[in-house]
């Protein structure tokens, strides 16, 4: 496996790793809500939409390598 290869395997990765982290974020949002921590609901909901957003950086990464 060439080097473009292995960093095509890793940018899928990252980005399945990514929406795994991603939807961690969201849960605990959840839960914190539930305990009636709103303010670190909102940081945690942030979190899980700022990183939803780097999806779109590593699609374009693909895209770029190909």
């Amino acid at each position: 496996m060439n080097e473009l290869d292995k960093l095509k395997h890793l940018l899928h990765h990252w980005k399945e790793h990514n929406d795994e982290h991603a939807e961690t974020y969201r849960q605990w949002a959840e839960k914190a809500s539930s305990l009636g921590n709103e303010e670190l609901s909102k940081v945690l909901d942030k979190l899980y939409h700022e990183t939803k957003k780097m999806n779109g950086l590593f699609e374009e990464a693909e895209k770029v390598i190909g």
